[in-house]
């Protein structure tokens, strides 16, 4: 049986745990240690269990616990290349534990099979996943401009979805943001909307998703309630009103969603 899990998810640090019977891994680290070890205790883990660390991207939201990681722990940390030189240059002591791909690649840990996927987004070679193990494919796609055709390909079929709803985007526009921030966020380069998680939500169901959880909210610019209502209305439109919605926790564990 195949469990995932938010352990904290937006801007103010993010982190996911995925389990089978005998592999657990974690995706992104940019909460404390502490805090990564006090959320794996309730399953009966600590980060010493733990068979890798999948990083999406070199922003501290997503990386600020590799300070503390490098120091205390020979954890494997899979990141794609670019990722891989921007972590180099912030952690000391990070190199041993790397383990590099290309944007694109496909590689086994334990029980998963994973494949890796360019994300549009303001970091260098960000990536997400999608991740394979005999009990189905759980996909990860937050931290994007939008949807690349890539992306949508290589995640048709999961049955779980992690998918970012970032933001409201009226509440965005007119909300207190400067306008180069906004214009960052709304950009090709930036967060997916809730409209754009909404559309997305709805390609998935078409391909088999049955359970989708909201990710990586903005705290000032949308709520669990926005979110959710907008991804709800898309999917019970389109006639997909059996497809399981939540929303991740911004600072504690969601749920735990079963493959």
């Amino acid at each position: 049986m195949t469990k995932i899990c938010t352990l904290a998810s937006g801007s103010s640090g993010n982190a996911a745990l995925i389990s089978s019977n005998h592999t657990h891994l974690l995706i992104d680290a940019g909460i404390s240690v502490r805090r990564i070890n006090a959320a794996l205790k309730a399953f009966e883990l600590s980060i010493s269990d733990l068979d890798a660390l999948l990083i999406t991207h070199s922003h501290s939201d997503h990386v600020s616990a590799l300070a503390t990681l490098c120091k205390h722990y020979t954890l494997p940390v899979y990141t794609s290349d670019g990722t891989a030189f921007a972590l180099r240059n912030r952690f000391y002591g990070i190199g041993p534990m790397l383990h590099t791909f290309s944007a694109g690649a496909h590689f086994n840990i334990g029980d998963f099979e994973i494949h890796s996927f360019s994300t549009a987004h303001d970091a260098g070679d960000s990536v997400c996943y999608r991740l394979d193990s005999e009990d189905g494919g759980a996909g990860i796609l937050t931290d994007t401009g939008y949807v690349p055709e890539h992306a949508a390909q290589t995640l048709q079929g999961v049955s779980f979805l992690l998918l970012e709803a970032n933001h409201d985007s009226e509440t965005l526009q007119n909300g207190p943001y400067p306008a180069y921030l906004k214009q960052r966020i709304l950009g090709h380069g930036g967060h997916l909307s809730n409209d754009d998680a909404a559309a997305f939500a709805v390609c998935a169901a078409q391909s088999g998703a049955k359970d989708v959880l909201l990710a990586h909210l903005s705290q000032e610019n949308n709520t669990p309630e926005m979110a959710f209502q907008a991804v709800r209305h898309a999917l019970d439109k389109s006639g997909y009103r059996q497809v399981s919605l939540s929303v991740a926790p911004r600072c504690a564990t969601s749920a735990v969603h079963t493959i």
